[in-house]
């Protein structure tokens, strides 16, 4: 039986093998931002980067695709069962002319503790200057792509986060932003799952440290251990004590699970609905910006969002917002709505 070559292996793997595939390159950069991160992650990260048939990238504009937690990017780029990876997307996309060619960057910025939420933090590391100071530039210097007014990013979830905040602090960086199920409104979205996160630390006697040697120790973990695992991340990330075991302290006390007002404060500074006071005024300078949200997402994201939504009305900036009929998972559909605003914007 003859082997068949990676093109080819694509193109039979392909959902719709009639569209140009487009190339899909594989780089890795070795990261200084990252040194001596307090995690001990690698500082040599994968970026896969995808561009149109017919193209080498030069003058296209470009996109960032910002995942998920759980994720790296070059998931996106993975043979899909059946559906469309985002390359496959991206070739459907681009040949039916519903959006115009574009360059996407998919960086691994996992980590650790399950995931990034793309800003700086003393335990989770340097991600908001490693993309804007590290990946972006390696990207568009490869590729001749993007540049001023031709660069956005756009994520689910905590890539969502990613993208708004990114948006609300680098509005002269980026020029489009799409936020898809986004984290916003931390009061609905966090508070809730710290008594489950002091239940699973009673397991190992309370301790942190005990509990992720714990997780990382089991041939199988659990769901709701993930879960949990996110939550101690995003202590890391917006409350970090870089004195304490991988940098994680809560913001509740540990035998009542009261608020500690000083560290909650610390998760509420970056919340979205909170920096869009102070920098809200800045994503009018955006090209577009898109936000939309699931109406049961499970994780009560809907109810930021339209806080988000209406908070932006109020400002006048102008965005795209839409709410559709399903919840938080696998909504990867979303972006055939999301991906030709960003890039015809980029591309006028």
């Amino acid at each position: 039986m003859a082997l068949l070559d990676p093109s080819t292996l694509r193109r039979c793997m392909h959902k719709d093998p009639s569209f140009p595939l487009g190339t899909v390159h594989r780089l890795t950069l070795e990261s200084s931002v990252l040194k001596g991160n307090l995690l001990g992650d690698p500082i040599d990260r994968i970026i896969d980067v995808y561009v149109p048939r017919g193209h080498d990238g030069r003058g296209l504009p470009l996109l960032v695709d910002l995942v998920g937690f759980t994720a790296g990017g070059p998931i996106h780029t993975n043979w899909k069962n059946f559906g469309e990876n985002a390359p496959e997307r991206l070739d459907r996309l681009i040949a039916s002319g519903a959006m115009p060619p574009c360059v996407v960057a998919f960086p691994d910025c996992f980590t650790k503790l399950g995931g990034n939420q793309y800003i700086n933090s003393a335990a989770m590391g340097r991600w908001d200057d490693f993309l804007l100071q590290e990946a972006v530039p390696f990207v568009e210097a490869r590729f001749g792509c993007g540049g001023t007014g031709k660069r956005g990013c756009f994520g689910k979830s905590s890539g969502g986060y990613g993208a708004m905040v990114h948006a609300l602090l680098h509005p002269d960086f980026w020029s489009a932003a799409a936020s898809h199920s986004g984290d916003v409104g931390f009061d609905l979205l966090f508070f809730g799952d710290f008594p489950n996160v002091l239940r699973a630390l009673a397991t190992a006697e309370g301790s942190i440290q005990k509990w992720i040697e714990k997780f990382y120790a089991a041939p199988k973990p659990k769901d709701s251990d993930v879960h949990i695992l996110m939550i101690l991340a995003m202590a890391a990330t917006y409350d970090p004590d870089p004195s304490a075991y991988l940098g994680i302290r809560l913001p509740v006390t540990q035998d009542t699970c009261e608020l500690i007002p000083e560290r909650w404060a610390n998760f509420l500074k970056w919340d979205p609905l909170t920096l869009v006071e102070k920098h809200g005024e800045g994503l009018k300078k955006l090209k577009a910006l898109y936000i939309d949200c699931g109406d049961i997402d499970q994780y009560n994201l809907v109810y930021g969002s339209r806080r988000m939504h209406r908070r932006l009305e109020q400002l006048g900036v102008p965005h795209v917002y839409d709410e559709f009929p399903d919840n938080h998972s696998s909504v990867d559909y979303r972006m055939d709505k999301s991906l030709p605003i960003l890039a015809k914007a980029l591309s006028a």
